[in-house]
């Protein structure tokens, strides 16, 4: 390894190249290649199915690949499991914890886990960091769906890992919990510690460093939110379609000029068009979009235009993979 290689493997905390996975005739996974910085919060985005939780399965080394290569930390996942084990925590789906024990009892079960003996300062100050230190004799099965996710995050820090890996950490939790726990993702994030989590909220990858869009285990595309939205280049719209069908409203908008893309959320159509000439002297495509859109049923929808959202663009991709597009 030279020296350049060398120095790009320390500031890599996850590395996959070419990584499949095949469950019998299933491929979970098809030639997965991505890179995790050290210090940064990558995402993991796609619908279920997409192959996120074998990638983090695959990333904790309760898996092997069928073909490619996982590298965490520099190290094999499989191979170096133990060592990885001291310094990556690991968040799951599903609620984890020992709802008959307190949060006090939780913290010090999965200190001992970890063989910590000097955990009481790091336990009060990730107490404190949660905002559960009202609640410390309260048991695990008393708790809220927000206040139980903070908990279990409080123990996949206790041992103070370098990276945590949250495998849709905030399903099924509500709004105001959601923003809580980002708030003390980005406090992590300013400590120093990698995250990489997985998530179907595309909002939630908008907080990302970085993002790998997934569709049924393959990438279609890794970078920084801004820059994956740059990939739409043409004007885009918002109709909202309350007194039309929303499928016939898109059958309608699909024929106007400049239109090549329309997808529907719920009574929204979000329409892309195409990308203004360059040079000038020709009519705006939006202009022209507009016109056509006053002879139609819809000419009295409210209209207004929108930057392209990671839906739009994950959308967009999907399509791209697929064929779809005309």
């Amino acid at each position: 390894m030279t020296g350049a290689d060398a120095r790009v493997a320390a500031a890599t905390a996850i590395q996959f190249t070419g990584v499949e996975k095949r469950y019998g005739r299933t491929t979970a996974l098809a030639s997965l290649g991505f890179e995790v910085q050290r210090g940064e919060m990558f995402g993991l985005i796609g619908p279920d199915g997409a192959g996120k939780t074998t990638a983090i399965r695959l990333i904790c080394g309760l898996l092997h690949p069928d073909a490619g290569e996982v590298r965490v930390l520099g190290m094999d996942p499989v191979a170096d499991h133990r060592r990885l084990t001291e310094r990556v925590g690991y968040l799951s789906q599903r609620f984890s914890l020992y709802g008959d024990l307190t949060i006090d009892e939780n913290l010090a079960f999965f200190a001992e886990i970890h063989g910590l003996r000097e955990y009481r300062a790091r336990r009060d100050r990730l107490l404190e960091m949660t905002q559960l230190t009202p609640f410390r004799d309260r048991l695990a099965e008393r708790l809220s769906g927000g206040m139980k996710q903070k908990l279990a995050l409080a123990c996949t820090l206790i041992h103070e890992p370098d990276l945590i890996l949250l495998d849709e950490p905030t399903t099924g939790v509500d709004p105001v919990s959601r923003r809580e726990f980002w708030k003390l993702l980005a406090q992590f994030l300013e400590r120093g510690v990698t995250i990489l989590m997985s998530t179907p909220y595309l909002d939630e990858a908008e907080r990302c460093t970085r993002v790998a869009l997934i569709h049924e285990g393959r990438l279609l595309a890794a970078d920084r939110p801004e820059r994956l939205r740059d990939v739409i280049t043409g004007p885009m719209f918002e109709i909202l379609a309350t007194d039309t069908n929303p499928s016939d409203a898109a059958d309608i908008v699909r024929r106007l000029p400049g239109v090549i893309d329309v997808q529907i959320f719920g009574e929204r159509l979000h329409v892309t068009l195409a990308a203004e000439p360059s040079g000038g002297g020709s009519a705006s495509v939006a202009d022209a979009f507009a016109t056509a859109l006053r002879n139609t049923p819809l000419a009295r929808a409210a209209v207004r235009a929108v930057p392209p959202s990671l839906e739009d663009v994950f959308i967009a991709r999907v399509a791209e993979k697929e064929g779809l597009h005309a």
